[in-house]
């Protein structure tokens, strides 16, 4: 029988096939929840936002949409493990995921990744509407068939990631409205858009020597201040103004503006001293910036 006719889950340990105790947390793993938790929050902003107005709130389409959406996030998680194992087994920070430390076959985690992404399109399908599944469905798509492969060839594949990450708060306003023809869903959109720019510039000026070893060209051979500033402060400032915009469509209470003013001038604060220090602990700060930002 055929390796693709039988995906046998293997864990090679001591040459034993191991109980389903050992297996639950490396399934678990390959889902990537601690993405996933910022996926269903900015899912769940975008339907609450565009179903304020509504008489009653639809609390079983919320259900719907958080469900399918973090299915098909799980999916896309277990498919870019799939397709990367051979570059994750080279980086230190991702030698111990479940594939590329050779505890699950890869055969199965495409399997287990397919079913995933067809279990979440159907629920969507099902249970909210076309528009929020083909959403979901299209993120999944530039996620694993555009970002992925662009890692090892361009640093614009940030910008790829960008517009896949920047999803969930269009699927949830969807979900809710069955559109998403309005000015305040892509305010939402660009909050988060602009957001991953310095997040996940953070992350590869941190591990930079760790992405190289991979084979990953997610940040130029010598960085330039140009690249940076291009890839780190501009997309910053428009997260700034693009919060402030939020803030302003929502009544710009006083409360809120000047909390928005003190965050946003914190995060582009670390951002200066990222770009001027050029360290590891002052990518770790910013990091921790962006976090708290969008929490």
């Amino acid at each position: 029988m055929s390796a693709i006719a039988a995906p046998a889950l293997e864990i090679r340990r001591s040459g034993e096939r191991s109980r389903w105790a050992d297996v639950v947390p490396d399934l678990w793993s390959l889902t990537k929840p601690e993405v996933n938790f910022l996926i269903v929050i900015a899912t769940f902003t975008g339907f609450y936002v565009a179903s304020s107005h509504l008489h009653l709130f639809p609390a079983g389409r919320l259900v719907a949409v958080l469900s399918g959406t973090l299915l098909v996030a799980s999916a896309a998680g277990a498919l870019n493990q799939f397709l990367e194992y051979g570059h994750d087994a080279r980086m230190r920070r991702t030698a111990r995921r479940p594939v590329a430390a050779g505890r699950l076959r890869p055969v199965f985690v495409l399997w287990f990744g397919i079913a995933l992404v067809t279990a979440g399109a159907s629920a969507l399908l099902s249970f909210v509407n076309a528009l929020a599944c083909g959403l979901a469905l299209i993120t999944v798509a530039i996620y694993l068939f555009i970002y992925t492969p662009l890692k090892r060839k361009s640093p614009l594949c940030t910008m790829a990631g960008a517009v896949a990450g920047a999803m969930p708060p269009l699927i949830g306003w969807a979900a809710a409205c069955g559109s998403i023809a309005s000015a305040e869903a892509w305010l939402l959109y660009s909050l988060l858009f602009f957001w991953q720019f310095p997040h996940f510039m953070a992350i590869a000026w941190m591990y930079r020597e760790d992405y190289a070893r991979a084979g990953y060209v997610v940040l130029p051979a010598r960085p330039s201040q140009r690249f940076l500033s291009w890839f780190t402060v501009v997309p910053s400032i428009g997260l700034f103004l693009t919060t402030l915009a939020v803030v302003v469509e929502n009544g710009s209470r006083m409360l809120p503006f000047f909390a928005t003013v003190i965050l946003g001038s914190g995060l582009l604060y670390y951002v200066r001293r990222q770009l001027v220090a050029g360290s590891k602990a002052a990518a770790r700060r910013l990091l921790k910036a962006t976090i708290f930002y969008l929490i």
